[in-house]
């Protein structure tokens, strides 16, 4: 167990996801010295390329597993886009806007698995409408968390690629970058899809892979839509400036980062059927990022089974933003020894 207030403590945290930053900035505010690797630039990957929906896509779909997870990230999602704009003066955009889920799908189960956890719905023909389903704004939330890891006094090395994950006598001893050897104390693996290949030999059973999905942005003068739309796997998020997103694809091809031509035609053509608008209107922006997926959706967070100094928080797939607040707390508080909100054990490396 490791006391993180005790600041002569020294923690590495690789990668500046989502999930880095926010695992950074909980060890900062418990009083640990943290520095942050990154091997290209802050926030620049899958939390970047992200819609920011702060919910599983038709969140009755998936096991209790990654439910709860996501509930508990999405409850403390509101302080923490609050106290970011209060403490760094960037705003995430975070609203409650709502979520309309156009079917198909079974209502039946839908209305039961809300009614069970307590989440508000309304019945609107045959679809739902989710009026707590918030969303942020991606690239303002990496601005803000950022800031305020620099605020705290943690400090982030950006193009700076780990190599080597060197280990001796049950634990870490350095991590070998192109920047050369650093060390610390106890070491946090927050690289996303990249976790698996950065960790190696030392991976064992994190089963995490890239998966690919390409997003469209279209510019209107106001916001075209009151809320989120979702219609199976294809979403349409308005922002605040008229701003609309529209993703996304679930591609298996590796670390393949590029755009394609029939991933622009499908989704342009599934947005305009529910959007009309959309027609003959300029796409203003493709890109594609790569999402850390594991089995079952269900994200490793916890410490390594062999290495005691080693600790992983990865494996988000889609719902590493909404999951963030509530994958820190879970990883703070076992490093810590302190208490847990949530039951830990299927999220353990084991």
């Amino acid at each position: 167990m490791v006391k993180i207030m005790d600041r002569s403590h020294q923690f590495l945290v690789i990668g500046t996801g989502a999930l880095g930053l926010a695992t950074a900035q909980a060890l900062l505010q418990q009083g640990a010295a943290v520095t942050v690797l990154e091997r290209g630039f802050v926030g620049r990957e899958a939390s970047w390329a992200g819609g920011g929906i702060l919910s599983p896509l038709c969140p009755w779909d998936y096991s209790d597993e990654v439910s709860r997870l996501a509930l508990r990230g999405m409850a403390m999602f509101g302080d923490l886009a609050e106290s970011l704009h209060l403490a760094t003066g960037i705003d995430p955009e975070y609203q409650r806007g709502g979520m309309l889920v156009l079917p198909p799908f079974d209502v039946r189960a839908a209305l039961a698995w809300c009614a069970a956890r307590g989440m508000r719905v309304e019945q609107r023909g045959d679809a739902l409408f989710l009026p707590d389903v918030a969303q942020v704004r991606n690239p303002r939330l990496l601005q803000a968390l950022r800031a305020q890891v620099v605020q705290l006094g943690g400090r982030i090395v950006e193009q700076c690629e780990v190599k080597q994950v060197v280990a001796q006598a049950g634990r870490v001893k350095h991590l070998a970058t192109t920047l050369g050897n650093f060390s610390a104390d106890s070491y946090i693996v927050t690289a996303g899809a990249w976790s698996k290949v950065l960790l190696g030999e030392h991976a064992l059973h994190a089963d995490i892979k890239p998966v690919r999905g390409q997003m469209l942005l279209f510019k209107f003068d106001a916001p075209p839509l009151p809320h989120v739309v979702l219609r199976n796997d294809l979403y349409l998020i308005p922002r605040r400036d008229g701003h609309l997103l529209v993703g996304s694809t679930r591609e298996d091809v590796g670390f393949d980062t590029s755009t394609t031509d029939e991933a622009r035609a499908m989704l342009l053509q599934r947005a305009t059927a529910l959007l009309p608008a959309l027609q003959n209107r300029n796409v203003i922006k493709h890109w594609a990022g790569l999402r850390p997926a594991s089995p079952g959706n269900i994200p490793t967070i916890g410490r390594h089974p062999h290495l005691q100094n080693l600790y992983l928080n990865s494996g988000h797939f889609r719902y590493g933003v909404t999951m963030s607040p509530a994958s820190a707390e879970m990883l703070v508080n076992e490093i810590d020894g302190a208490p847990q909100m949530l039951d830990v054990t299927p999220y353990r490396w084991t």
